[in-house]
């Protein structure tokens, strides 16, 4: 006993010590597996929580600091000057421009009579004045004219909607569509003139092969997507958002965008057809989408 007695501060110190090196071993462990999750903590604030995917992720892993390169500083300002209107022709045409847009409807009989391509591309520049994100414009807008494209993208597209129908979107997303006749059929994808796919620019390319952050990309192309539906309803054309869900990378390889780009929408553009048809559908009134505070 008495031999114990006085091994047992020696055994207290050797078990204290293993315990140390054992927790320093996971602590060690478990920085690793982190810092490969997540090389790059730096803050990223311009990427909204909800808007992220495996393309922000995956440039967030990939980034390295001498493979970025920052805007230009020496920007010139310059004045600006606008139009001001009394406030009785604001009122006026604030009116006009409410109803025009409050004819817009989202239409999938589209006629295959043909549309000037100037107005194609002035709607397109249009769309490009939208605002982004330290003005990095992350846009690409890819206009399909040619029948045999536009043909094998709907076929891409109606293969995977035909999957999205019956397996991913689930009871409750496809009984909420039934009211709008929609089902994987997009014979509009063959018949409008044009198909203009709007891609992201996740971040740029630049001649030196350097990258370049876009800030806000999908909120920055978004804005134009709404911005380009409001430029062709003014010029009498219409045409239906879609989203093709698990399409984007095979419509990126099809269409030869570089990888940096991700697709977000794609609109079918045309006249409609003279049978078209539209759901009765009702937008909200203006105390149900304003709050004045």
């Amino acid at each position: 006993m008495t031999l114990f007695s006085s091994f047992t501060p020696v055994l207290v110190t050797i078990i204290s010590i293993l315990v140390v090196i054992i927790l320093n071993s996971k602590r060690k462990s478990s920085k690793k597996q982190d810092s490969k999750k997540n090389p790059k903590s730096e803050s990223r604030p311009w990427v909204d929580e909800d808007l992220q995917d495996n393309t922000e992720l995956q440039l967030g892993e990939d980034a390295e600091d001498d493979g970025w390169k920052g805007l230009e500083e020496n920007l010139q300002h310059v004045p600006f000057s606008s139009e001001r209107y009394p406030e009785d022709e604001m009122v006026e045409r604030s009116r006009k421009f409410y109803e025009l847009l409050n004819k817009r409807r989202s239409v999938r009989f589209i006629s295959d009579e043909p549309v000037p391509r100037e107005v194609i591309d002035n709607v397109i520049k249009t769309a490009g004045t939208a605002p982004s994100g330290a003005h990095t414009e992350p846009w690409t807008f890819v206009v399909v004219q040619d029948p045999e494209v536009k043909h094998k993208i709907r076929e891409i597209i109606e293969e995977e909607e035909e999957i999205n129908y019956m397996k991913r979107m689930g009871e409750k997303w496809v009984h909420d569509l039934k009211r709008l006749r929609t089902n994987w059929i997009k014979e509009y994808l063959d018949t409008a003139p044009y198909l203009i796919l709007i891609f992201k620019q996740v971040y740029g390319l630049l001649p030196d092969d350097k990258k370049r952050t876009h800030y806000y990309n999908e909120i920055s192309a978004s804005i134009a997507c709404g911005i380009l539906l409001a430029a062709l309803q003014n010029v009498g054309l219409v045409t239906v958002g879609s989203t093709p869900l698990n399409c984007g990378p095979r419509l990126r390889v099809l269409l030869q965008r570089p990888i940096n780009e991700k697709l977000l929408m794609l609109f079918p553009v045309g006249y409609p057809s003279k049978d078209a048809t539209v759901p009765d559908l009702k937008r909200k009134p203006l105390d149900e989408i304003r709050v004045v505070i």
